[in-house]
Parts: structure tokens; C-alpha cells; sequence
């Protein structure tokens, strides 16, 4: 199939995807859903991607199951935790209503789709990689693997380290610094750009992959300044005050590293 028709099939599909969610999410009354199918959305991509492309099928069932992998865990992870809150909305979809709360509906509608086309362009490195002749792995797939497997792993750790921590009921209103949240304020962030980074690595070694170096620049770029610490920080902030502010000084912002002493 031409690259231009599997992308505009992709692109339609996902469309629809969004769209249908949108629709589900006004009912439901809470918008945090969009989070959920655009985890998984990146596994039903690849899916399609390695069933449609013409490369290696062992290259092409690798980077699918790779991909899956990530993506139904991390929806997986992300359900829980709104339908945990449910019908308390995420912070920043609660931000939006007020922002935009002159036309609220179109205005989201037009996130949703957004997002649509957001896995459309992350899911570059799977194309490419689904389409790369080479009949054998090339040394760069094979450390964007072990990258990805401590990525994935070290991401799982972290959610599990401050699971943990919230349930015990000692711990209400306290800044979880332990484990890994010991050496960074953000470390299953740090992980989620590395699950990227290993997917780039991946990609380097079909033709054209290295312009999918979009795709780990992009989620540095949100996690850092759009969508992730900045916002996560401001609520942060808000719920623990000063407890959060000394934990700002002591420990990194992103990069896990030493513990500056108090």
C-alpha cells in the first residue's frame, strides 16, 4: 500500500476515533477520557502499520508488539486513574472549561482532533520502520530495544512508587520522595521521553528514519513547558505548599540525579 494512502487511511480512522470519543466524553461529562484513547490509539496504529506495510515481518511484528505493549499499559494506567477520579475531572481539562468557556464545545472538539493528528505524527518512526526492506536488525534496533525495555520499565516503577505511597494513608497531604521520586520530581515523565527516544533509536536504521527525531523532540518539548511539569507542578504547589517548594530545591526537576541536601 503507498505510504500516502496508509497515512491518509490512518489519519481518517483516527479522526473517527476522536470523534466518537468527543461524543462519549460530553456525556459522560468528563474529558479526561481523551488521554485514555490516545494511549491506546498509538498501539491500534501500529497494529495497521505492520499489517499494511512491506517491510521485514519480524521488524514489522517487533516494533508492533513494542508499541502495544507501551500504549496498553499506559491506557491501562491512565483509565484507572480517571475513572478513579471520576466524576472529579483532571486539572487541566477543568483549566480549559474556564478558558474556553465562551464556545467550550467547538473549541474541544477541536482538541480532540488535535490529538487525532498529534499520534498521526508521533507514529512516523512506526511507518518508516514497517517499511524497511533490511532482512536482518541493524545495531541501532537493538539498542533502541534495551532502551525501550529500561524506559518501559523505569516508567511502570515510578507509577508503582507513588501508587504505593498515596495508598497508605499516612501519607495524605505529604510529597512523595521516595524510590525514584527520590531523585527526580518527574521520573515517570523522564522514562515516557525515553520510551520515545528508544522508538527513535529504532527508526534510525530504516531509510528516513532519523526525521522521525520530531517525535522525541515534540514529547520533550509538551512534557516540559505545555502539558506535563509545568501543569503538574502548579497543582503540585496548590495541594502541598511549602512541603512541595523545599522538595523543588532538593531534587531535579526531570533527569533523575543526586539529592541535594536540605
Amino acid at each position: 500500500m503507498p505510504t500516502l494512502i496508509t497515512l491518509l487511511i490512518a489519519t481518517v480512522a483516527l479522526a473517527g476515533l476522536f470523534a466518537a470519543t468527543f461524543v462519549f466524553a460530553r456525556r459522560w461529562n468528563n474529558y479526561g477520557i481523551v488521554d485514555v484513547v490516545w494511549a491506546y490509539a498509538f498501539g491500534l496504529l501500529a497494529i495497521f502499520y505492520a499489517a499494511s506495510g512491506s517491510g521485514w515481518g519480524p521488524r514489522r511484528g517487533l516494533i508492533a508488539a513494542m508499541v502495544c505493549i507501551w500504549s496498553v499499559r499506559l491506557g491501562t494506567h491512565l483509565y484507572h486513574r480517571v475513572r478513579g477520579h471520576h466524576p472529579v475531572e483532571d486539572a487541566r481539562y477543568q483549566a480549559m472549561r474556564v478558558l474556553w468557556a465562551a464556545n467550550f464545545g467547538r473549541k474541544m472538539g477541536i482538541f480532540f482532533q488535535q490529538q487525532a493528528f498529534s499520534v498521526v505524527i508521533l507514529g512516523l518512526p512506526f511507518l518508516l520502520i514497517a517499511r524497511n526492506p533490511a532482512t536482518e536488525f541493524h545495531i541501532l534496533e537493538i539498542v533502541g530495544v534495551g532502551l525501550w525495555l529500561i524506559a518501559l520499565l523505569g516508567e511502570s516503577l515510578a507509577d508503582s512508587q507513588l501508587a504505593a505511597f498515596k495508598k497508605n494513608p499516612a501519607n495524605a497531604g505529604q510529597v512523595c520522595d521516595v524510590g525514584l521520586w527520590a531523585h527526580s520530581r518527574h521520573p515517570n515523565y523522564f522514562f515516557e521521553w525515553c520510551v520515545w527516544l528508544g522508538f527513535f533509536a529504532f527508526a534510525c536504521a530504516s531509510p528516513w528514519g532519523w526525521t522521525s527525531v520530531i517525535c522525541p523532540l515534540g514529547i520533550l518539548y509538551l512534557l516540559l513547558y505545555v502539558t506535563g511539569v509545568p501543569m503538574a507542578e502548579a497543582q503540585s504547589l496548590r495541594s502541598r505548599g511549602d512541603a512541595y517548594r523545599a522538595y523543588q530545591q532538593r531534587v531535579s526537576a526531570f533527569i533523575p540525579w543526586f539529592t541535594k541536601k536540605s
